[in-house]
């Protein structure tokens, strides 16, 4: 069986407020998971838990079966012992030493000619030539994010903690580096959780997600999985899901679920839903849109929209559509200059049954 982490445990706060985490993740190999959520949700003292910065009040931490933390046998490794590289958001590399002491800072229990070695192996990885004569007020924030990574990597943790790592960054410093630290984080082979309330970094970076909100993990799962098919409307709010309506699954027949919103029927591949009241998400990059029916398309709904509004967002553009139902389209410019869409427009909707994901209510 493959070694994983299971954390199971309660963080209390005198204020009354608390931070519950319960999930299993693999602790070897090249995984990353994205603990994601709006701001305040809890994600930072998670992941102190885990580094063993803070003390849960109850529960368990196990990584690869040894016992990290266990409240009621009284274990609480402290950090050094736990084996974590751990990033903090705003890096906190020391001002008065030059990139690569910042970099062999973790490495006392290496002998010297190892500790240069590691050292000269990740300026290299990270590319850091030239620069590692360098303090830290003299070098850009991108080139202070890679010698923090660095030096977070250094000793070769068993398991690597970034809290926002691309938070202090400029908007396109940050895309730019977000290919960047995934191929690095891939390369290090370090299983690895992220903490992030960004969209477009959690889909970079994570290969899994643990969704927070209000200090409890509402699902978790393949990144792939939580984004799609979000358990809840809480959670396909936090993940981004553009189309978000009630309504009332009527039947079921040949796998596909008929649904009725605001007298609107759609078909959606869930064969094991009831029959009742549901919740029905539907991703803005699964809108197709046609000027005219064509016949080689398989999508099962199809409906005649009109655009209400054309929203420019880099290089997609958000589609607001009245379809009978409030609906949202994601496409790309090219595609929206291709198919001269101005409000007013009538538009073809085209959704396949398997891109409707519905929920019981």
């Amino acid at each position: 069986m493959s070694a994983v982490l299971r954390a199971d445990f309660v963080r209390r706060y005198r204020s009354g407020a608390s931070v519950a985490a319960a999930f299993t993740i693999p602790a070897e190999g090249a995984s990353v998971a994205v603990l994601f959520g709006p701001s305040g949700a809890g994600k930072t003292t998670i992941l102190r838990c885990l580094a063993g910065l803070d003390r849960p009040d109850s529960g368990q931490i196990q990584f690869a079966g040894r016992s990290w933390f266990d409240n009621a046998a009284r274990v609480m490794l402290p950090p050094q012992r736990r084996g974590t590289g751990l990033m903090f958001q705003n890096y906190s590399l020391f001002p008065h030493l030059s990139a690569r002491s910042n970099v062999a800072y973790g490495l006392s229990r290496f002998r010297p000619v190892q500790r240069q070695l590691r050292v000269d192996e990740l300026v290299s990885i990270l590319e850091l030539q030239g620069l590692e004569n360098r303090k830290p007020r003299e070098l850009s924030a991108g080139q202070q994010q890679r010698v923090a990574l660095a030096r977070a990597i250094a000793p070769r943790p068993k398991l690597l903690l970034l809290d926002e790592p691309l938070s202090a960054l400029d908007a396109q410093t940050r895309q730019m580096l977000r290919r960047e630290l995934r191929r690095l984080l891939v390369q290090f082979a370090t299983p690895t959780i992220l903490v992030t309330h960004d969209l477009s970094e959690a889909i970079a970076l994570a290969d899994s997600a643990i969704i927070v909100d209000q200090g409890r993990i509402l699902q978790a799962g393949p990144l792939s999985e939580v984004f799609s098919r979000p358990a809840n409307e809480r959670v396909a709010h936090i993940v981004g899901v553009e189309t978000i309506e009630s309504g009332v699954v009527t039947s079921i027949s040949d796998g596909l679920a008929s649904v009725t919103i605001r007298g609107v029927e759609l078909l959606a591949a869930e064969p094991a839903i009831p029959t009742g009241p549901v919740a029905v998400f539907i991703r803005g990059e699964d809108v197709i849109l046609e000027r005219a029916p064509s016949a080689d398309v398989s999508a099962r709904n199809r409906l005649s929209s009109i655009v209400s509004q054309i929203t420019p967002e880099g290089p997609l553009a958000r589609i607001s559509l009245d379809a009978g139902i409030p609906l949202t389209a994601l496409i790309t410019r090219p595609a929206c200059e291709a198919l001269k869409l101005q409000p007013g427009d009538r538009i073809l909707a085209l959704i396949k049954a398997q891109a409707i994901h519905l929920s019981p209510r």
